[in-house]
């Protein structure tokens, strides 16, 4: 009986355990309009909290270290909105001759293939992507809009954040015995670090990333490459997925832009830039996100492509696409927290790749055996 009991009850909590996931997502999808600025700005804080703390330590008030601090995250997201706006009204200004293209490709199909007249006949991608294209720009417009006042709110959430880093170590000190608040500043500095650590390198790669995308599309001659390469640092934040969708877009483009005209005898040459594209794209990805990225980061901010998929899915589902560009750097600040604290330690080694434990169990097995 009493085993039945405990069983019945084990089966309880893990009930409660669902409904409560699913009350938490509802409550986060209700309050998505707060609490995406606000964690936007929870993330930014490791970014900028050390910069305010130096200027303090250097004697400079903190009211204005904060404001330094807060016009530099400004001026960079208004270059940043001015930027995606010139890059969405130069792919806006050409989308007649890209649709133009799309007709001649589609007519040359149909005569090679010697497809019926009638079989769709009378396709006009201008008359049909038109009204599409206006409807994009407006969408953009809107777009713009909320992002300024997404902005407003990450400001006044950061403002905040901000003017209490630098004495928080010293409200421990006061609140706590010495031996508890010295712990408990040690857990602290370190889950700062490790986050801030993490969001900075991969700030860095992302840019690096989008850097060679640009440059090597700019050396094929393919059109919008400043787009795609800031596509690239956008989307690099999301691992996997994120350089698939960033890699897509232009190779597209290329084989359009490079399609021989219809009626011109062609031998197939002109597939070799959109192959280059193809390759150079895949490449930068592999070499960025596979080689590069996990020899920086080290194993310890490495996440298991299960928690990256759950994680991805989670938040995509709840923010839509600014909850894919969170969610892993969530997940990862998630896996950072547990590590430094005792009794959540078996979650941060669940949530990692694994690798070390691999290691460590083999080097363990090999060295029992050479005994």
């Amino acid at each position: 009986m009493k085993e039945i009991a405990i069983k019945q009850f084990n089966l309880i909590i893990a009930l409660l355990s669902i409904l409560v996931v699913f009350a938490v997502a509802a409550a986060f999808s209700a309050a998505q309009s707060v609490l995406i600025p606000l964690m936007i700005a929870w993330l930014l804080s490791y970014i900028c909290g050390p910069v305010v703390t130096f200027l303090v330590h250097k004697k400079v008030p903190l009211s204005i270290a904060t404001f330094t601090v807060l016009i530099l995250v400004l001026s960079i997201c208004y270059l940043g909105g001015i930027f995606i706006a010139a890059r969405v009204r130069g792919v806006l200004d050409e989308s007649p001759q890209i649709v133009k293209q799309l007709n001649a490709i589609y007519a040359d199909i149909t005569a090679n293939l010697n497809i019926p007249k009638d079989f769709l006949k009378d396709i006009n991608w201008l008359e049909k992507l038109g009204p599409r294209l206006a409807t994009l720009s407006g969408s953009v417009a809107v777009f713009m809009a909320g992002f300024a006042g997404n902005l407003l709110l990450v400001l006044i959430f950061l403002v905040f954040m901000l003017l209490g880093k630098p004495y928080f170590k010293y409200k421990v000190a006061r609140a706590f015995p010495t031996d508890k608040a010295t712990q408990f500043n040690e857990i602290t500095t370190g889950i700062s670090h490790q986050i801030g650590q993490y969001l900075i390198v991969k700030v860095i790669i992302s840019t690096i990333t989008g850097l060679l995308v640009w440059i090597s599309l700019s050396l094929l001659k393919v059109n919008f490459a400043l787009t795609w390469g800031a596509l690239a640092l956008l989307l690099n934040f999301i691992p996997s997925i994120g350089s698939i969708i960033a890699s897509i877009p232009p190779i597209l483009l290329a084989i359009v832009q490079f399609y021989p005209t219809p009626g011109v005898e062609t031998t197939g040459s002109w597939m070799l830039i959109p192959i280059l594209t193809a390759t150079a794209l895949l490449t930068i990805q592999m070499i960025m996100g596979n080689v590069i990225e996990p020899k920086v980061m080290g194993e310890s901010l490495n996440l298991s492509p299960v928690v990256i998929l759950l994680s991805l899915v989670f938040f995509g589902w709840l923010w839509g696409i600014v909850g894919a560009l969170l969610s892993v750097p969530i997940a990862a600040s998630i896996k950072i927290v547990c590590e430094n604290i005792e009794g959540l330690r078996g979650i941060s080694v669940m949530m990692g790749s694994g690798q070390t434990c691999m290691d460590e169990a083999l080097a363990k097995k090999e060295t029992t055996q050479q005994k």
